[in-house]
């Protein structure tokens, strides 16, 4: 579904800056409905490395292939179209306040230019879906942060996406927010049998979302692997670093996410 080969990012020198290279060499693959995690401390490249697959950072060497496509050969008259394709959900939710949460939702079919009835066969589907049914007709301050981020999920969807992004798209809620995004995301997971691929800080989300996870560390994966294979033994130094630190979701647990709960 989606591969890396031999991708590098480097940003030019500025101001007196030497050049940086953000992303070295890397290559990986994500197979069709899988969830595949990325994980690494600030800095480490998980941000570039995300953006890369939809090319909002394009490489400065290697490939970026999705469906079997080089994308990284796409001029730039093709890219929209490609980025429809591909939901991104963001940690800061990037919610319009003047915007209802159903107008929120329709925004990105709007800018494609769907018809009215074209955007209420795709939203109205979807309001139910990440459990926002009865809050259609609510603007952004009326919500709390899990349902900010139920609208961010919805919005990505909208387009009937093959992949969805998400960048640490629970960092900026509580554990028991936290909880019921990772059940919502694992509910579409297996209904949309949508492949994810999820960026965060935090060994737990991983642990408890994500079929194959890979580390970061400067600019490199230094460890990749069936996700309870690296957390039951991991192989390198940064990998061990982390999973010793971690505590933010220690009381979450597997049954926690059940689909029952989201919905």
């Amino acid at each position: 579904m989606i591969r890396l080969k031999s991708v590098e990012k480097t940003y030019p020198a500025r101001r007196g800056t030497p050049p940086h290279t953000a992303l070295k060499g890397v290559s990986l693959s994500v197979g069709k409905g899988e969830i595949f995690g990325i994980i690494g401390r600030s800095g480490a490249g998980k941000s570039t490395l995300l953006r890369t697959i939809n090319l909002l950072e394009r490489p400065t060497a290697g490939t970026v292939e999705v469906e079997g496509r080089d994308v990284t050969a796409l001029p730039i008259r093709d890219l929209p179209l490609f980025r429809r394709r591909i939901g991104m959900v963001f940690q800061h939710f990037n919610l319009l306040s003047s915007r209802t949460v159903y107008d929120n939702v329709a925004l990105p079919l709007e800018l494609a230019g769907a018809s009215k009835a074209e955007i209420a066969a795709a939203v109205d589907p979807l309001l139910p879906l990440v459990g926002l049914a009865d809050k259609r007709d609510r603007y952004p301050a009326e919500l709390s942060g899990g349902q900010k981020q139920r609208v961010g999920i919805a919005r990505a969807l909208s387009s009937s996406p093959q992949v969805l992004l998400c960048d640490e798209v629970t960092s900026a809620l509580d554990p028991e927010t936290t909880r019921q995004i990772l059940a919502l995301l694992k509910t579409i997971n297996r209904r949309l049998n949508l492949t994810m691929v999820v960026i965060t800080h935090e060994m737990d989300v991983v642990r408890l979302l994500c079929d194959r996870v890979a580390v970061m560390d400067h600019g490199e994966i230094v460890e990749t692997g069936i996700t309870a294979d690296v957390f039951a033994n991991p192989a390198h130094p940064v990998t061990r670093s982390m999973l010793h630190e971690l505590h933010s979701l220690d009381t979450l647990t597997d049954a926690d996410l059940s689909a029952e709960e989201v919905l």
